[in-house]
């Protein structure tokens, strides 16, 4: 049974109303503290650790999900404002039962969101989702108050510096980022104090930009979703790099010197072809999403590496990891998983590692120069039910008859949205006429078949 709560990243909305609205907030904190005393995954109180970006809406929602885990007996532990990875890298170095973080990630200010943390700083699987969010709703009346809310907050500098020690530590060998002039885009979010401070405590000339978070600005007009100013800065300082990151920080994406971006695609092919040159790419295989362009699965090819697809969101990716042994994976957006340094993927991780690869092996451009990026199209079609794609026969004969057509030189993926009652149709090829063809063709057989 889909869940009604938790999405594939957490739960979402808009502060104030269902579900994030203070009753059911409590009732998440609750449920998480009964879940934690009951599976006893850890000695005495489970410690369960707080942290937030920059959202107005915040501090208030942290008040809330604490109540509920003190009325179920757990102790929460408030990070102040954390990025998600941070907060996962702290919940498994340090003896945390779990980690909550409150964050929409790429989404306006306006909106909110919850992300739970397991022990061993990787999300939650999915049962374990299902199994809290079915407490939560069979939940009657109001969550009993304690009598105050004792959020412990003075270890905060601490978590900080023990975070960004870690990252230090996962620098590539023989990196010198000490006078690398760097732009950081920090969306005014969770990075905004954190990604300069770890850059210039490296020796980086660093420009940080969107590093001033009131509240409301988190993403707005910059970050990994607006990186055209960063682009700009990164020309005109001269800079060596350009990193702009989401809300959260869990995602980052990049500018070359000569302003040419670098999404998740060109982070996983330079950083897997650097690996294997130095023996530490596991299985010489790179897990990616259905959305990974084809033109990296080629580039990949000729580097004797091979593409695993998964269906989209970074908890699939890191499920596939696991399943095959890889230690690389990661999203076209941005998310990238080192998962011989971190469980979940982490931007100002990211960013460390290709400044180091810069430094060790020359310019990104370089480094990405014959990713050649196929032309992509992606149709939304808005549908009344969700029958299996192989059930619609002129859909099935248009799938046919593109995969006939495009043969190797291109692909078509249909998948229906998790969260809407929509059909995506994303077609790639060589050549853009053949893109716009075949997803307008599918598109309107889709139409046809169960449009809205």
């Amino acid at each position: 049974m889909p869940k009604q709560l938790f999405g594939t990243d957490g739960i979402r909305g808009v502060p104030g109303t269902y579900p994030l609205d203070d009753q059911t907030l409590e009732r998440v904190g609750l449920a998480l503290g009964q879940y934690l005393l009951r599976e006893k995954t850890a000695l005495g109180t489970p410690r369960v650790l707080i942290g937030r970006d920059t959202r107005e809406s915040g501090p208030h929602i942290v008040e809330r999900i604490a109540s509920g885990l003190i009325s179920a007996g757990a102790d929460p532990h408030s990070a102040g404002v954390l990025t998600t990875p941070g907060v996962a890298w702290l919940v498994s170095r340090e003896g945390f039962a779990a980690g909550v973080v409150i964050s929409a990630s790429h989404n306006p200010y306006h909106d909110n969101g919850v992300k739970l943390i397991s022990s061993s700083g990787m999300k939650f699987p999915d049962a374990t989702e299902a199994l809290i969010e079915a407490v939560v709703l069979s939940m009657n009346g109001a969550t009993a108050k304690p009598p105050q809310i004792a959020l412990h907050e003075e270890e905060g500098q601490k978590l900080d510096d023990d975070y960004l020690a870690g990252l230090r530590a996962a620098i590539l060998p023989g990196a010198k980022i000490a006078g690398m002039k760097i732009v950081l885009d920090c969306a005014n979010g969770a990075a905004s104090k954190l990604a300069p401070k770890l850059f210039r405590s490296l020796g980086a000339d660093v420009i940080a930009m969107n590093d001033a978070p009131d509240g409301r600005n988190i993403n707005f007009g910059g970050g990994s979703l607006h990186p055209a100013e960063m682009q700009k800065r990164v020309v005109e300082a001269s800079a060596a790099l350009g990193v702009a990151f989401d809300g959260d920080a869990d995602r980052a994406i990049f500018s070359s010197a000569s302003a040419k971006l670098v999404d998740g695609d060109g982070v996983l092919l330079a950083a897997g072809r650097y690996m294997k040159s130095t023996d530490t790419l596991k299985g010489n295989v790179i897990v990616g999403t259905s959305m990974a362009n084809l033109g990296l699965e080629r580039a990949l090819e000729k580097s004797g590496l091979k593409l695993a697809r998964t269906d989209v969101g970074d908890r699939y990716v890191l499920e596939e990891m696991q399943r095959i042994g890889a230690n690389l994976g990661g999203e076209q957006s941005g998310h990238i998983l080192f998962l011989d340094d971190a469980t979940t993927g982490d931007g100002m991780l990211t960013a460390l590692k290709i400044a180091s690869l810069v430094s060790i092996a020359g310019p990104l451009d370089a480094l990405v120069a014959d990713l050649k990026i196929f032309p992509q199209k992606i149709v939304n079609v808005k549908v009344t039910s969700k029958p299996p794609m192989d059930s619609l026969s002129e859909v099935r004969r248009m799938l046919a008859e593109a995969e006939s057509a495009l043969g190797t030189s291109g692909r078509v993926v249909l998948r229906y949205s998790g969260t809407e009652p929509l059909a995506r149709v994303m077609v790639e090829a060589e050549y853009e006429a053949d893109v716009v063809r075949w997803t307008d063709s599918i598109a309107s057989a889709i139409r046809s078949a169960i449009g809205a």
